[in-house]
């Protein structure tokens, strides 16, 4: 009876330090969300990060849990997973998003979790527990989701600026202001469709480790759906200015028209990928677009070098939380 009971209570633990990351990567990526919005001038940073908060929640009546589904049983060896491996995987996605907040660098939390996934696993059983073919699909689209948000985000500046060719500036941002709450909502259902799977599949396979959910179900406990979202969603009220600052201003000047590209590219990219079940990186697409839109204007308008150090935080995300959670699978396996 002490077992279970033992059992039940790091079960509900690990639950509450999911649903701690989730909100988490609701404040870390709420930047991403709004920063377009916010640095235009359309929103106040606190109406902003309640609209996106609120178009987080709606993601729920909206997508299918595809995402969630590769991640509680493509990433890693389901038959591997225990107490210590989720929680090695959570500490080392957390604690490489808090060292990321801390300096303002967009650096992804998908990867993050990932890559403490990866990590945690691969202390208890080697590499022989890392499901590699849908590694390789999560680890493809670090590099197709920000081309594609670069493609798209040009493709949508070059067609509106070719329309309004003949259109003062001043009417084309007054126009457009309107357009980018569109975008900007469209760009927060998809950050919300696609990053609070990702805990869902977490918990999912913390659940079926301890027995609490079938591995044969078709979808994890309402409660568990239900509780990422709205996770998710109060962490994005809090998010955070300083990365704000970096998406919106730092990497390129924008007006509402190019904010209105930005976002409608990078929707369009996670809408592709939550299709297809694909976790992708929010942080990496919404750059790409925004990198997209700047240089269509001329080269120079994109500060490189920020544009450079976001990328070393996208090289080092899959790694630095990899060894991290190792060390945390480590310690949680020899101290708890």
């Amino acid at each position: 009876m002490h077992s279970i009971q033992l059992a039940l209570w790091a079960v509900i633990t690990l639950v509450v330090v999911a649903l701690v990351f989730d909100f988490m990567n609701g404040f870390h990526d709420a930047a991403n969300s709004i920063a377009t919005v916010v640095s235009t001038g359309v929103l106040k940073p606190q109406q902003a990060v309640a609209f996106a908060a609120a178009f987080n929640v709606i993601a729920y009546f909206i997508f299918h849990l595809k995402v969630a589904a590769t991640v509680g049983k493509g990433t890693i060896d389901p038959a591997i997973v225990d107490q210590y491996v989720i929680f090695g995987a959570l500490v080392g996605a957390i604690g490489w998003n808090i060292i990321t907040w801390h300096y303002g660098i967009p650096s992804s939390s998908s990867h993050a979790l990932i890559g403490g996934l990866m990590g945690s696993a691969w202390a208890k059983s080697g590499w022989g527990s890392l499901n590699v073919d849908g590694l390789l699909k999560t680890v493809s689209f670090i590099f197709i989701s920000p081309l594609l948000g670069f493609v798209l985000g040009s493709l949508f500046m070059l067609i509106v600026s070719w329309m309004y060719f003949r259109t003062p500036p001043s009417k084309v941002d007054r126009r457009f202001r309107r357009w980018q709450l569109v975008s900007a909502g469209l760009y927060s259902l998809g950050h919300g469709g696609n990053d609070a799977q990702k805990t869902i599949g977490i918990i999912w396979m913390l659940l079926i480790a301890a027995g609490y959910a079938s591995a044969t179900a078709d979808a994890p406990p309402l409660w568990v759906i239900g509780g990422c979202y709205l996770s998710m969603g109060l962490g994005t009220l809090f998010g955070g200015w300083r990365i704000v600052r970096t998406m919106g201003q730092k990497i390129t000047k924008l007006k509402p028209v190019g904010g209105f590209c930005a976002e409608s590219g990078g929707a369009i990219t996670l809408f592709i990928a939550s299709f297809l079940g694909i976790p992708v990186s929010t942080t990496h697409t919404i750059t790409g677009a925004i990198v997209g839109v700047g240089a269509t204007q001329k080269f120079s308008a994109v500060r490189w070098g920020v544009a450079g150090n976001i990328v070393w935080a996208w090289i080092l995300t899959i790694p630095a939380s990899a060894v991290m959670a190792a060390g945390a699978w480590w310690l949680g396996r020899h101290f708890f």
